[in-house]
This record gives C-alpha cells, sequence and structure tokens, in this order.
C-alpha cells in the first residue's frame, strides 16, 4: 500500500550539495517535500535560489530552523555541511525532537553508513544514516558486487573529482573522506582490508576501484559487477562502467604485496567507473555531486515511503 502524502525536509547546508539537493526534491520528490533551507551566509547563491523556489529560508543555521514556523512539521533533515558541524547539528536537533531522521551528507558517521543498492533496507527505522562519501557511493556498490561472489581480501578505490564541483565543505573533509570511505569498504563492501584516495582534478575523470579476492570464475564477478551498476542507475541515471571489467590472476608464487597488509594471490578486480551529473545545479562534470545527493533523496524517498505505509496500516 502506498499515501500521496508527503514528508516535510528541510536542508542544512546551501552550498553546492545541498541546492543540487533542493532542486532534485523540488522536481522528483514522490513522498518528500521541501520546507525549509538552511544557511548560514545570507548572501549565497543557495538561499537566494530558494527564496525564488518558494522554499522557505533562514541564514541563521540550524538554530534559525528551529525558530521556523515550519519546523514543527519537519520530519527529515538532509544535513550537507561538514562533519564537525553534524555531531553538533545532531545533538541540538535530536534535544528538541528526539525522533527525527537526520540525512548525514558528511564523512561525520554518527549513524551506520548506507549506500542504497548494498545496505538501505537494513537501516530504515534508523534515525540518523551516514551517506558515507561521493567516491563509496561511486565505488562500494562495485566492491560488494565482488564480494557477494567472492572473498575480497583487499579494495582500493581512487576518486577523482572535477576541481571546479569541489565547494570548501569538500575540501574541508579531505582527511575525513578517506577515512570514512575506507571503513566503509570494509564495513559495507565486505572487503577484509581497504584504502581510499581522492584526487582533484581540473578534466573530467573517471573513478578507478581495484580488489583482490580469492579465485573465482570470472564470468560470475563480471555479471555481478554488470547486476550492480545497473541497480545504482535507478537512482543515479549517469553512472556507467567506463570500459569492460578488468581481470588479473595473481599466481600464488608470485603474490601482490601490499604496503600494510601482507602478500596476496588470486584474482584481480579491476573497475572504471564513470559518473556524469544530472546538471541539475552544476555542469554535468560534477557526477560526484550528482551520487551524493541522487544517493541521499532515495534514502529519505524509502525511508519516507516505510513511515507513510506503516502509519496507513497502522491507522
Amino acid at each position: 500500500m502506498s499515501s500521496s502524502k508527503k514528508l516535510k525536509v528541510a536542508i542544512i547546508g546551501s552550498g553546492n550539495i545541498g541546492t543540487d539537493l533542493m532542486i532534485k526534491i523540488l522536481r522528483n520528490g514522490q513522498h518528500l517535500e521541501m520546507g525549509a533551507m538552511v544557511g548560514i551566509d545570507p548572501a549565497s547563491d543557495g538561499l537566494a535560489r530558494a527564496a525564488r523556489m518558494g522554499v522557505a529560508t533562514t541564514h541563521e543555521g540550524v538554530e534559525g530552523l528551529t525558530r521556523m514556523d515550519v519546523f514543527k512539521d519537519i520530519d527529515f533533515v538532509f544535513d550537507a555541511t561538514s562533519a564537525g558541524a553534524h555531531v553538533k547539528n545532531d545533538a541540538f536537533l535530536r534535544s528538541l525532537k528526539p525522533n527525527i531522521r537526520l540525512i548525514d551528507l558528511t564523512p561525520a558517521a554518527i549513524g551506520p553508513y548506507c549506500v542504497p543498492v548494498v545496505n538501505l533496507e537494513e537501516h530504515l527505522d534508523a534515525l540518523n544514516v551516514n551517506m558515507v562519501t561521493c567516491g563509496g557511493q561511486a565505488t562500494i556498490p562495485m566492491v560488494a558486487a565482488v564480494s557477494r561472489v567472492a572473498k575480497v581480501h583487499y579494495a582500493e578505490i581512487v576518486a577523482s573529482i572535477a576541481s571546479k564541483s569541489a565547494g570548501p565543505g569538500t575540501r574541508a573533509n579531505i582527511d575525513e573522506f578517506t577515512e570514512t570511505t575506507t571503513k566503509a569498504i570494509e564495513v559495507i563492501g565486505g572487503a577484509a582490508k581497504g584504502k581510499a584516495i581522492i584526487v582533484m582534478n581540473p578534466a573530467e575523470p573517471p573513478l578507478k576501484n581495484n580488489k583482490l579476492s580469492e579465485l573465482v570464475d570470472q564470468a560470475k564477478v563480471e555479471a555481478s559487477v554488470e547486476e550492480m551498476a545497473q541497480a545504482v542507475q535507478a537512482y543515479v541515471p549517469g553512472y556507467r562502467l567506463k570500459q569492460k571489467v578488468q581481470f588479473d590472476v595473481i599466481p600464488e608464487d608470485a603474490p601482490l604485496t601490499i604496503p600494510g597488509h601482507g602478500k596476496f594471490s588470486g584474482l584481480k578486480t579491476s573497475v572504471f567507473l564513470e559518473v556524469e551529473g544530472a546538471a541539475h545545479y552544476l555542469p554535468a562534470y560534477a557526477g560526484n555531486l550528482d551520487i551524493m545527493t541522487s544517493a541521499a533523496l532515495a534514502t529519505a524517498e524509502r525511508m519516507a515511503l516505510s513511515i507513510l505505509n506503516n502509519a496507513m496500516n497502522n491507522g
């Protein structure tokens, strides 16, 4: 059973990510609708755009949000600020509305990591979910695709993002990006060991994803990867494999040495990805932004549907 009712959301952070997310909700929200856009710079383009699009705004941060009339109706809050700010925002909002749902687009990781195609269904009742990072949203599905058919000993991702799409929040969170992505590669992706690298590039680069697993039928790995890519495309249409999956067999008598982790043999799988943005706010080269906002929206939409269906069935 489904409901036509929509739940109201607020977005904290009027920068690139917050503004893109707002536009997605206004255009494509099925079970969600904009309630407020929150920033700290009264001259920000995001707040100005929100006002032009009929969304209530405040430049007084999360405290300003709680003083708005619409706050009593807010069910979801997307936090697109910074890791440090999110910790404070979560505590403050929860002191006033204990059951409010927070979708964390920073690397703070207060709540469980969430990659929609991999583990969203496990966390539908969570009050705070962490969307990992843009690199994590792009590459962890590929790690999980391999780990569901073979034990992954080591997974390494290199996320190259267009420098023009990296706002001050992204640049301030580089260390948290690598730490959070690395942990999520292991926790969600299923790799025994993970490593994440971020590179800002003025061009339009792909993402590289290497995995070293036990020997397994390569056709099974390739099929699993392609199936996972199609699943991600359901909410990120610009997500695609850059080329066919590449394989190398590492023999036991000539193992691959991974600094800090030891020597391994088995099947090395290399996946090259490309994420083209939907150009809702920034140009198409900003695929790193698009995959974060699309994943966050898909997560909140699924949670909202669950809430609405439960209310209908229990009411």
